[in-house]
Formats: structure tokens, C-alpha cells, sequence
């Protein structure tokens, strides 16, 4: 252990008070425990895999959790045949008055040995900048791709300025112009999707399981999108901030969307957050759909993150969605603890995953 004054443990559902007390002091938010159960007890795929660390006091009572850390089960297939759970990790929290002491090492390895005695095969995760030379410099994970953010602007005004401008200034005073260009790859989209019905929905058809089962076979690496799943992540996320587009041509569904329209805290920016279609004027009429809805969202700005080397980056590019300036990136990493097994292979070259915004263990995207 760190310290003698500290002891980790696994937690249960009986512990989402206690967690969403620790996670709103470690990231200044306002989640509430029923959110928390929906992520880590409700999903589909199975539990999450959680602890925390308490400080305890010298009669050995416990004082306050101090640290925390999920890992969410995912089912990945690999060319659409082998099924497998991993984890993913997430809410990787510490009290602030608690940070520095090297208590995330050891929720680390705790969980790391917990996600094998579940039987996962392997665990990847996206960490900011701050966490991710510890996980891979020290904890032993494997760094295996990039990701960065990719924008479209659907406004030239401040509010698109404001959104572009972490890219630099140079960005930010360049908006007027892109959003132009964007209005350009904007109609095309349209133009493409000519006769294609798209209607937002409340829910994912049953089709979406046979439709994302065929489409994972032209890929190395994908979570299993069925409809159980897509209903859990989207349709009941508690933020209540998505929206689900569906295509139909010659009446059968050929695919869907998934939109975020904007946080309070972030008004002039929404996401592309999912997307899944085999057919190409299938995808550009759901992204000119799903951009018209951030649109009368109020957004001036929607990003979708993407994988370097990537397909869905390929993707974003022709849908006309802006890059971001190089050095604008988080880098995906992997733990393996059966490295034999098909999709912990498969897992160690993430470009050639099929992952989007909504693969991230944000339980809203942004």
C-alpha cells in the first residue's frame, strides 16, 4: 500500500453515494448517485469494476474516500466474429487535498488485477495529459494511437471564434472563412443524401444489431453497437443531451446518428457523437441531419473526436470537418492481460479500431 493511513477496496452499488460525494469534490460537478448507477450497474455489457481509497484514522475507522477509479466493461468484436469483454477505464478521481501522495498507483494495479479476475481479456482507456505519462511511463500500459478533436463550424461568429480558438489565435480569427468552406461541404453532404428519409427517433430499432454486427466485419476492433447497448448509452443517458437520428431508404434502415446538443456550461459547442452506416450517402445525409439539428440546438461549433490513421478520421475530413493543430491530442493506451486473445491482439493498433465519440467513457461526450 502507499501509506499505512490509506487502504483501497472494491466497491458495490451500495457505494454510489460515497463515490458521487468523492467525484463531485475531485471535478467541481453536481452528479448525483442515481447517475452513477445508471454507468456503472445498468450497462448491457455487465458492472464496472470500481474502488476507492480511504484515509483512515488511527484506530484504524475511516475518515473520507480520497480516491477513486472505474473501469467500465465494453463487448468488443473483432471482424464482426470474436466477442470479447474488456474494460475501459474512467472517473479516475483524487480529493484535491489528497493529490500528490501516489495513491492512483496503487488503484491501478487493484484494478488491474480485479479486470483479470473478471475474466477481461484486456482494458484500454483515453487519459488527459496530466495522468497519461504515469499509466504509461510507470503502471506498465502500452501507448498504441492518438486522438484529436476535429471541428465544424456552423456559424462565422464569436461564439464560432471562441470554439476554434484553442486551436490558436490564428484559428480563431480564421473562422469567418471556415465556416464558409464548412457551409460548402455542408450542401454537398445534402446533395449526396438526395431521396434519403432521416427522422430522430426516441430509440435504436432492433435492426441496429444486425446493421452494426455487419458492419464490424471490416474492422479489427469494435464495441459490439447492438441495440440494448446504443439504447443504454444514448436513449437512457441521464444527461438526457443526445440525440438519435435514423436513415431509411426504400422504407429498411440503413443506419444512424448520434448528436449532443450543448452543455449549459458550453452553449456554442455540440457533438457528432456516434455514426454508424454502411452505404456512403447513407453517412452524409445522417451528418447533414445531425449538424442541422446542433444547429437548432443553438451550437455554433460541432466536434467529433477521431483516432489518427484512422477510418472515422478519414471520414471527418470529407465531411468537411476542420483538423485541429498538431500538438492537439490525447493518445489511446492498452493493458493486456491475455495477450493470445484475439481482441486484446487486435487492440494493440488503434487506428485500425472502429471507435468514435461515443466509445469514450465520458457519460456526455464533452
Amino acid at each position: 500500500m502507499t501509506s499505512a493511513a490509506y487502504r483501497t477496496r472494491t466497491c458495490s452499488r451500495s457505494d454510489r453515494d460515497l463515490q458521487a460525494e468523492l467525484f463531485n469534490a475531485s471535478f467541481t460537478k453536481d452528479l448525483e448517485a442515481p447517475e452513477l448507477a445508471w454507468r456503472y450497474d445498468e450497462g448491457p455489457h455487465g458492472a464496472s469494476v470500481t474502488l476507492v481509497t480511504e484515509e483512515l484514522a488511527a484506530d484504524g475507522a475511516v475518515r473520507r474516500a480520497v480516491s477513486g477509479y472505474a473501469c467500465n466493461p465494453r463487448r468488443v468484436l473483432v471482424r464482426g466474429e470474436h466477442a470479447a469483454k474488456v474494460g475501459q477505464t474512467g472517473d479516475v478521481m483524487t480529493h484535491p487535498d489528497a493529490r500528490g501522495k501516489g495513491l492512483f498507483s496503487e488503484l491501478d494495479r487493484a484494478c488491474m488485477r480485479a479486470t483479470a479476475e473478471a475474466g477481461w481479456s484486456a482494458v484500454f482507456g483515453l487519459p488527459n495529459r496530466k495522468s497519461a505519462p504515469l499509466f504509461v511511463g510507470k503502471l506498465g500500459w502500452n501507448e498504441i494511437g492518438a486522438i484529436r478533436p476535429h471541428t465544424f463550424l456552423l456559424t462565422g461568429d464569436a461564439r464560432a471564434r471562441r470554439a476554434r480558438t484553442r486551436e490558436g489565435r490564428l484559428a480563431g480569427l480564421r473562422a469567418p472563412l471556415d465556416a464558409r468552406r464548412c457551409a460548402r461541404a455542408r450542401q454537398r453532404l445534402l446533395a449526396e443524401a438526395d431521396g434519403l428519409l432521416v427522422r430522430q427517433v426516441d430509440a435504436f430499432p432492433e435492426a441496429t444489431t444486425a446493421l452494426a454486427r455487419r458492419v464490424a466485419r471490416d474492422f479489427d476492433w469494435m464495441v459490439d453497437r447492438d441495440a440494448a447497448y446504443l439504447n443504454w448509452r444514448f436513449a437512457a443517458n441521464p444527461s438526457g443531451l443526445h440525440r438519435i437520428l435514423v436513415a431509411e431508404r426504400d422504407g429498411a434502415f440503413a443506419g444512424y446518428a448520434v448528436v449532443q446538443v450543448p452543455r449549459r456550461e458550453r452553449p456554442e459547442l455540440a457533438y457528432l457523437v456516434d455514426l454508424l452506416a454502411p452505404d456512403a450517402a447513407v453517412r452524409a445525409g445522417l451528418v447533414a441531419a445531425g449538424l442541422g439539428v446542433c444547429e437548432r440546438s443553438g451550437a455554433a461549433a460541432v466536434e467529433a473526436t477521431a483516432i489518427d490513421g484512422g477510418w472515422w478520421r478519414e471520414q471527418l475530413a470529407g465531411f468537411g470537418f476542420l483538423p485541429p493543430k498538431p500538438e492537439n491530442h490525447l493518445i489511446v493506451i492498452s493493458y493486456l492481460h491475455r495477450a493470445d486473445d484475439p481482441v486484446a491482439r487486435a487492440m494493440l493498433d488503434a487506428s485500425r479500431w472502429y471507435l468514435t465519440d461515443g466509445d469514450r467513457d465520458d457519460a456526455t461526450m464533452g
